[in-house]
């Protein structure tokens, strides 16, 4: 029989073997505290419930609906970019939206790339960025980024020893999962870069609300020259805490958005119109009866979640410390990037994952599974309350005290 070309390409995943351990130990009866997949737990903000609620009961809702995302929702996506970030963005050339960022990126690569097409990604990375161009049958040149990391260095390092000559650069700031945060003169550089190197670029921005201490995210949008050059996803899974809903926008270079409406209306129908209606009155702020629920409590809402999320990080990071796991606090993301300890890291992160599973009943996602230079760290995500947390160090601070 024939080989599924594009299914062989793809590696073994690394968190399988983690994952597989995981559930055999908690069949076994372990209480095993999971800071490994980021995957929000925060409930959605109740009004944005009652939209999705009041809108699935009307009959015209259960209809297919539009692919690239109805008319209401994209107007909303153009006015939240101009108001967040001052960028002006044409609802009907320049948005597209999509069954969250993943899906929407992907199915970008699938249309912009071919064959023999090569790609500049950061390593480590989320999977879904090198992987999406390796799906479509592209070749994906690896930047290394994360501490120590000169990554324009590294960019034009990757270019001059790269043929053919790169097609598309992936960004992803801030970054997941080393953390790293930028300022709106990094995308200025990128810019530049791309229009001297004749790069096309995807930056995805899932995280422009998970900022702690004051940071703020730019949008790459912001740069004078993206458009010319390039995309932005977003995703309203972590800000909005609609994970499971899958609502996602691409904004920025129309030829770009374009090829993403045009693959796309071959693909589906779009998100579930009542989904896209409730996503729509969230990014406007127009939820609820009440009409003095308006933009500022929609903001208010966003920050709560943010502030469930900083409690967590300053839990874990303070444990972790305090026990002798020494660890920087992120600036942003739902994620902490920690260095194995000195002592274990000729593990290896797949391994000494897995003695953190069976010894400290603590789930950590291995940094291997973001690429080859992410080895030497394990992910934790804020998935897990204080209390969960606390007593996640705590059995990190046994497992230590045996040496």
């Amino acid at each position: 029989m024939s080989k599924f070309a594009r299914v062989d390409r793809l590696p073994p995943y690394v968190f399988a073997q983690v994952n597989e351990l995981k559930m055999k130990l908690r069949h076994a009866g372990a209480d095993i505290i999971d800071l490994g997949m980021g995957n929000p737990d925060v409930p959605t903000p109740k009004p944005i419930l009652d939209k999705l609620a009041e809108a699935a009961y009307k009959p015209g809702n259960s209809k297919y609906s539009a692919s690239k995302g109805i008319k209401g929702l994209r107007k909303a996506i153009r006015d939240w970019y101009f108001r967040r970030y001052g960028v002006s963005l044409d609802w009907n050339q320049e948005v597209c939206v999509t069954m969250g960022a993943k899906e929407g990126l992907a199915h970008l690569a699938l249309a912009m790339l071919s064959p023999g097409d090569v790609v500049l990604a950061p390593d480590p990375a989320y999977p879904i960025h090198p992987y999406a161009s390796i799906i479509a049958g592209a070749d994906v040149r690896r930047v290394p980024i994360g501490p120590g990391q000169d990554f324009f260095e590294n960019l034009e390092t990757a270019v001059k020893h790269t043929w053919p000559k790169p097609k598309l650069l992936i960004i992803n700031f801030p970054h997941n999962p080393t953390t790293q945060c930028v300022e709106l003169d990094f995308f200025q550089r990128i810019v530049d870069f791309a229009k001297e190197h004749e790069l096309y670029v995807i930056h995805d921005l899932a995280y422009a609300d998970f900022v702690f201490d004051g940071y703020e995210a730019p949008s790459f949008m912001q740069a004078e020259g993206a458009k010319d050059v390039g995309v932005e996803f977003f995703s309203m899974t972590k800000s909005y805490s609609m994970a499971g809903m899958r609502v996602g926008f691409c904004v920025g270079n129309p030829d770009m958005v374009q090829a993403l409406t045009r693959i796309k209306s071959y693909l589906d129908y779009g998100i579930y119109q009542p989904i896209q209606i409730a996503a729509t009155c969230a990014l406007n702020g127009d939820l609820g009866d009440d009409p003095k629920f308006c933009k500022d409590d929609m903001d208010k809402a966003v920050k709560e979640i943010m502030a469930v999320y900083t409690d967590r990080r300053d839990a874990l990071c303070e444990g972790l410390n305090r026990i002798g796991w020494e660890v920087t606090p992120p600036k942003a993301t739902m994620f902490l990037w920690a260095p194995i300890p000195e002592e274990f890291k000729k593990m290896g992160s797949v391994e000494f994952s897995k003695m953190l599973l069976q010894e400290a009943e603590v789930a950590v996602s291995p940094g291997l599974g973001f690429g080859q230079y992410g080895d030497d760290h394990v992910r934790f995500s804020f998935v897990e309350n204080r209390h969960r947390t606390n007593q996640a160090v705590r059995n990190l601070r046994k497992f230590f005290s045996k040496g």
